[in-house]
């Protein structure tokens, strides 16, 4: 056993992990990452790259049916689900050895093995060093100045279905699918959920959604769920709202699954195929060693500052093993802020209602900062400014012109609130209400920027005018 002695080690590969990692190297440090499966971790092998390039996938097929619509004559359309798996894992691994380059880049070294945080010991007088159990069955210690648990999160899955990979599948079964299922229960209208049943839709498949919450979609604004849920049962997904899944009644054959649920009171039998549990994801804190050292660990998450620091002010922790928002893009700020501060710079705490967030279905959702219930709840007389896509040129030529644009604003200071949307690519135009929102833009600011005509970006300048009622093309 050897031991090797580092300004920080990183536990976790994954997106917040090794984005951290960089930011030390360039900062000067002497970094390792510890790392059990791959870099890169969920959201580039399980999680958004992966998703993501099927449901690109998808829309390709769906645009294409409508070729005629659009004066382009198409025959013997077929989808070659096989195809599209290989082109998804091209993409991840050709992401995959750009991080292998980046580490490289950096100086950074990467252990891949089982990492585990020890006690004070005679390798480290504090907790925080960690014992690296290679998969070739050598082990090392790691002596670190700090220590950033990095370590992601998993599918949450509900006791009593347990998950096969066969009839009851998690987002990681589903990547791995060789072929389609004629028919999907989802249990769970989040944000995994809705783009899973968007996604297999469109490929053709029969989907049905079970939510817990009244509504599909309980974190975005209420407009936008009412929308959502108009347009999957206008492509004839049906969707139970206000139910609950009861495990104990699963039963299955060698072609489908059943299951009952609890909507009001009443018992209702669904049947599919297979079923896709997506209701959320647990934190990965067990068996990493927390026990040894004095970090806390609360309703499964591990407990930080506005900094990162645990209760160990050496030791760190970002990204989805903290909670919070679990986005990929969330975790690398986290991670840069806690890099920084470890370095003695003096970055800004993370304000999370600056954080755009964006469901990857058809039509896209994202949004930044507080909806307009969440605006009225914390004591704002609140003014709002809706557009329509279906009155914007680009859309009518893009031939997707369902959803609005939704401005939220404070009626006293004029101040932006939230910024809500659903419609075409609004994964690329949320990034102009997230710097509205960092810069404190008013609607009048946002209407006095001149937007290119035609495109999609018209819609914002005509909701922010929508705000007070002076949209042109309304």
């Amino acid at each position: 056993m050897s031991t090797n002695e580092y300004d920080l080690v990183v536990l976790g590969g994954g997106t917040g992990g090794y984005v951290a990692a960089i930011r030390a190297s360039q900062l000067g440090m002497k970094v390792a990452v510890v790392e059990k499966d791959k870099l890169g971790g969920t959201c580039l092998h399980r999680g958004c790259i992966p998703s993501k390039a099927l449901l690109r996938s998808a829309e390709v097929y769906h645009t294409v049916t409508q070729g005629p619509e659009f004066g382009v004559e198409v025959s013997n359309i077929s989808i070659n689900f096989l195809k599209m798996m290989e082109r998804k894992q091209k993409i991840v691994d050709q992401l995959h050895q750009g991080v292998q380059y980046l580490m490289k880049k950096g100086n950074i070294t990467v252990f891949q093995g089982d990492g585990r945080v020890l006690g004070s010991s005679i390798f480290s007088p504090q907790a925080g060093a960690v014992s690296v159990m290679r998969m070739d069955g050598d082990s090392e210690i790691l002596v670190p100045k700090n220590l950033l648990i990095a370590t992601g999160s998993r599918p949450r899955t509900l006791t009593g279905l347990e998950v096969d990979g066969i009839s009851v599948i998690t987002s990681d079964e589903a990547l791995q699918l060789e072929s389609l299922p004629k028919s999907i229960l989802v249990v769970g209208g989040g944000v995994i959920g809705i783009e899973w049943a968007s996604l297999l839709n469109d490929l053709g498949v029969d989907v049905q959604i079970v939510e817990f919450a009244d509504r599909i979609l309980p974190l975005e604004d209420a407009e936008i769920s009412k929308e959502m849920t108009r347009l999957l049962k206008k492509r004839k997904i049906q969707i139970h709202t206000g139910a609950k899944v009861l495990p104990e009644t699963f039963s299955k054959d060698s072609e489908t699954v059943t299951i009952q649920v609890d909507k009001n009171g009443g018992l209702i039998t669904l049947q599919a195929e297979k079923i896709l549990v997506a209701v959320g994801r647990s934190a990965n804190v067990e068996n990493i060693g927390l026990e040894n050292t004095e970090v806390r660990v609360e309703k499964n998450v591990i407990q930080v500052n506005e900094y990162f620091q645990t209760e160990e002010s050496h030791i760190y922790a970002i990204g989805d093993v903290i909670g919070g928002l679990q986005l990929a893009h969330v975790a690398s700020h986290e991670g840069i802020l806690a890099v920084e501060h470890m370095a003695g710079l003096a970055p800004h705490p993370i304000d999370y209602t600056m954080v755009p967030k964006v469901t990857y279905s058809r039509p896209e959702i994202a949004s930044v900062g507080w909806t307009e219930e969440e605006a009225k709840h914390k004591g704002f007389s609140i003014k709002t400014g809706l557009f329509p896509f279906k009155a914007i040129g680009k859309a009518l030529i893009f031939g997707e012109h369902d959803g609005f644009v939704k401005l939220v604003v404070d009626e006293k200071t004029d101040n932006l609130l939230g910024v809500h949307m659903i419609g075409p690519h609004v994964s690329d135009l949320i990034a102009e209400g997230a710097l509205a929102k960092v810069l404190d833009a008013t609607p009048w600011e946002i209407a006095q920027t001149i937007h290119p005509h035609p495109s999609l970006a018209e819609i914002i300048g005509e909701a922010a005018l929508a705000v007070e009622r002076i949209a042109i093309h309304s």
